[in-house]
């Protein structure tokens, strides 16, 4: 079982950056492909980037390609989103969550466990 916890959300101007970070509790958090998705008010959750056990390879939105970043450290047990170039319409409840699916996954219900969510709100 893996326990995730999110962090490093925030207020941010547009054109500004942050980086999410998720740590995870479990001696197997190297066997599972992660993923992060975001919430925005009254919007589904969706899909943002994935990354394999590896790290090796990356997925991401189309919305947030060449933007955002995703990477983990095994070593640590982190996961983390580099966030770039922020826009008002990236304001969400950011979320990490694992699978042990295909490391392509994107849909919600792919995923076994996930963070509690950390918020980030980019104002205009």
């Amino acid at each position: 079982q893996v326990q995730l916890v999110e962090s490093g959300g925030g207020l941010v101007q547009a054109g500004g950056s942050l980086r999410l970070s998720c740590a995870a509790s479990g001696r197997t958090f190297s066997t599972y492909n992660m993923g992060w998705f975001r919430q925005a008010p009254g919007k589904e959750r969706e899909f943002v980037a994935a990354i394999s056990w590896s790290g090796g390879r990356t997925s991401y939105a189309d919305s947030v390609k060449g933007r955002f970043t995703i990477a983990r450290d095994n070593a640590k047990n982190t996961v983390s989103l580099q966030m770039n170039s922020l826009t008002p319409e990236d304001t969400a409840v950011y979320y990490c969550a694992a699978t042990a699916r295909a490391w392509f996954s994107r849909g919600l219900s792919d995923y076994d466990y996930w963070g509690q969510g950390t918020q980030v709100t980019v104002s205009s």
